[in-house]
């Protein structure tokens, strides 16, 4: 089972920008949980230039929002193109990763199933 941890309380009924909630950081992927409970995690991302996450799966939905800059999702060998402001989802079960050609940052909701 997931075991939820404390969320920053600053961000609690707070306006955010989401974008600036990470940095970008030369050659890394920077990740920032500001939601993680049983039901589901809200997470933001920040890759650098030439970064990725290699093909995995996960058991759950998951929803991207590109908040910043140029991402490459690939589902399945399908490639989504997506740019500051579009979305994908990436259905539970199939083989996905995310490229960066370019720097991007990335908003990824996953709801998890009962």
């Amino acid at each position: 089972m997931h075991e939820s941890k404390p969320v920053d309380e600053n961000l609690l009924a707070a306006t955010l920008d989401l974008a600036k909630l990470v940095d970008y950081q030369d050659g890394s992927v920077v990740s920032r949980a500001i939601v993680d409970k049983d039901v589901g995690t809200v997470t933001v991302f920040a890759f650098d230039k030439g970064q990725k996450l290699s093909t995995h799966s996960a058991p759950y939905d998951a929803l991207v929002q590109i908040l910043d800059g140029h991402g490459l999702v690939v589902i399945e060998g399908q490639k989504f193109p997506l740019r500051a402001g579009q979305s994908v989802i990436m259905p539970a079960d199939k083989p996905h990763s995310l490229h960066a050609n370019e720097r991007f940052k990335m908003l990824l909701t996953m709801i998890r199933a009962k």
